[in-house]
């Protein structure tokens, strides 16, 4: 067992470079299959209708990505007055404090200006060359497209070859599992995409009417994040709340910042991912967490993203194979109904306190 564990840590680690691009191809191959599905019934040849589908597909995320760029452009050209605007900021907030505990000798806004200087000056916030191209980034968005490309063109013949390696007996199990890996993953995906896109607009609005500078690049980061579950959200409005607190002119933009983190949290959890993505990964949250920082711990924020719908795919086949049956009952949900909080449970509770009052 723990030879399989290195060796999985090994594989995961040192081909990272490759299986990054490729996971995340899969994934955008499931985002892009209704769409390719849809032009090859209505006639299209598969090599035609996966490319249309690509062609349509990448436009719109390269278009996207190209607009963040020039945003941050934009970012990087206004750096040097944030970060006055922010060293100005901090030094009020500074004598103000040492104002209000009698700093007289001047020791703690002397410590707190070296401190404050150490961190903004670091070589590390060289903003323009941390969000420069790599050669990782460009061989991602070079390569993507031919693996997505090849992922649906070739898909019957994938699907053909996970039957070949299962015994005849168990095919029936082997195109449940298939099925169902595809549909997970396909609702998923798109379900996200929508999320994240509704998310743009209440985010970018948001901040626009909040009056928080460069609100559009913020917004989309902001929604961005939320391919990632639980972590995703928190991420994306620590930028905007170090805006606010360091940059803009007054407390009540760290305020309003907040109820907008608050409001956003709760449609984003209690409206939109339950109505559009669903429930269809079925993982509890303990391991949503676990695989999400497990992830990040090995491929960083590609990982993070590709965590959840691989973690569902390991749980549906735990769930069919009756070897791996322990696998899949850790990751699913099956055994927390008891002690989970559900509406049924809060409206029994309320009916028996009603009862109990009569």
């Amino acid at each position: 067992m723990m030879l399989f564990v290195w060796l999985s840590y090994f594989i995961l680690t040192e081909f990272r470079n490759y299986l990054a691009p490729l996971s995340l191809g899969i994934l955008f191959a499931y985002l892009l299959f209704p769409l390719a599905n849809f032009f090859e019934k209505h006639g299209l040849a598969r090599i035609l209708a996966n490319l249309l589908a690509i062609i349509i597909g990448l436009s719109v995320i390269y278009g996207i990505g190209f607009f963040i760029y020039k945003q941050f452009g934009l970012f990087i050209e206004d750096w040097p007055g944030l970060k006055e605007r922010a060293a100005e900021n901090v030094n009020n907030m500074i004598a103000s404090a040492a104002n209000y505990i009698g700093d007289d000798s001047g020791n703690l806004k002397r410590e707190a200006n070296k401190i404050f200087d150490s961190i903004i000056n670091h070589p590390d916030w060289d903003i323009q060359s941390a969000f420069g191209p790599t050669v990782f980034t460009l061989f991602t968005v070079l390569i993507m497209p031919v693996y997505i490309f090849f992922l649906l063109f070739y898909r019957n013949k994938f699907k053909n070859f996970i039957l070949m390696l299962v015994p005849e007996g168990k095919h029936a199990v082997a195109y449940r599992i298939i099925d169902e890996i595809n549909t997970l993953t396909v609702r998923y995906m798109t379900g996200m995409f929508i999320v994240v896109s509704i998310l743009v607009v209440l985010n970018v609005t948001g901040f626009y009417i909040i009056g928080l500078k460069h609100a559009l690049l913020l917004g989309i980061l902001a929604a961005i994040m939320n391919f990632i579950p639980y972590y995703g959200t928190i991420i994306g409005y620590l930028f905007p709340l170090f805006m606010a607190i360091f940059v803009m002119d007054s407390p009540i933009f760290v305020f309003l910042v907040v109820i907008q983190f608050i409001i956003v949290q709760f449609t984003e959890n209690n409206i939109l991912t339950p109505n559009i993505v669903g429930s269809h990964v079925n993982l509890n949250p303990f391991m949503i967490i676990l695989s999400i920082t497990l992830g990040g711990f090995l491929w960083g924020l590609p990982g993070m993203i590709i965590a959840v719908p691989f973690a569902a795919m390991v749980r549906v086949l735990g769930e069919n194979i009756d070897q791996l049956k322990p696998i899949g009952f850790l990751l699913g949900q099956t055994g927390v109904d008891e002690h989970s909080i559900t509406k049924e449970k809060i409206r029994h509770f309320f009916d028996f306190s009603k009862k109990k009052k009569k």
